[in-house]
């Protein structure tokens, strides 16, 4: 599940100089079991990557030296890894975690963080991705168990429409960092109305996006595992993790969205100078 966090790389971590040191707690322990600093050390990489095509598209001057160290310190993979720890650690609340320290913490469990941290890593690469879509819309429609089961672990975890929603939100943070520049003139109803415009693109992608990643990661798994995890995310225990688990990475990505619409709103305004 780790793996299907937003994926949406325009997105995490305002320029506050602060971090919180990693004590060893049972969320961050949890949050050890299941791969995050990993996938954060992704995401970080995917985030640089966006950040090239963002100075292409939007920064006047392009692809710079200044540009790069700006995209470099937004993406502080500490810090991103600090949100995502604190704000787990508050939605969790006082939620066991030790049925899902058994799972995780188990072979099956290493297997499954394994396979996703695989899966996101390899989807970097356009190809990869396109055949992984491929793959999924040629089981869409059919009587497929695999693909069974995966829609029974992804409606479980509300997935499209938790993913979706982090999206659009992270869009609008974007935005909004672009007008607190003042590279834009838009009042908070045009920007959800530019954000929601986009709800059905965007939902349709991300449906895509989940099926194809967690049918290529869970690919290699036993008959059974599938159904064994989606029974977890029944749990009391298993709905909180799956809560806090967007919740932390939601607030990572908004926090770097606004960062980075106040930063391309900087190079606008210089260039206008």
């Amino acid at each position: 599940m780790i793996g299907t966090m937003l994926r949406t790389a325009a997105t995490g971590v305002a320029l506050i100089a602060w971090s919180v040191p990693a004590w060893a707690t049972p969320t961050n322990d949890l949050l050890n079991a299941l791969g995050v600093p990993q996938i954060v050390d992704i995401m970080r990489e995917e985030g640089v990557e966006y950040g090239e095509t963002l100075a292409t598209d939007m920064v006047p001057s392009g692809v710079t030296a200044g540009w790069i160290a700006t995209v470099d310190r937004i993406y502080d993979e500490d810090r991103m890894l600090a949100t995502v720890q604190e704000v787990f650690a508050k939605e969790f609340g006082d939620a066991d975690t030790a049925p899902l320290l058994d799972f995780f913490g188990s072979q099956t469990g290493q297997q499954i963080v394994s396979l996703e941290l695989s899966a996101r890593n390899a989807m970097r690469e356009d190809e990869i991705e396109d055949a992984a879509r491929a793959a999924f819309l040629d089981l869409e429609g059919t009587d497929s168990a695999p693909l069974a089961a995966i829609t029974d672990f992804v409606e479980t975890n509300d997935l499209i429409e938790a993913n979706l929603v982090g999206a659009l939100n992270a869009n609008y943070m974007f935005y909004l960092g672009l007008v607190d520049g003042g590279a834009l003139n838009m009042s908070e109803a045009d920007i959800l109305t530019e954000v929601w415009s986009a709800e059905e693109e965007t939902r349709a992608d991300t449906r895509e996006w989940v099926f194809a990643f967690l049918l290529m990661a869970y690919r290699p798994l036993e008959d059974g595992v599938v159904e064994d995890y989606t029974e977890l995310s029944r749990t009391e225990a298993g709905r909180a993790l799956n809560r806090a688990l967007f919740a932390g990475f939601n607030k990572m990505y908004d926090d770097i969205s606004y960062a980075l619409g106040m930063a391309v709103a900087r190079q606008m305004k210089v260039q206008e100078l």
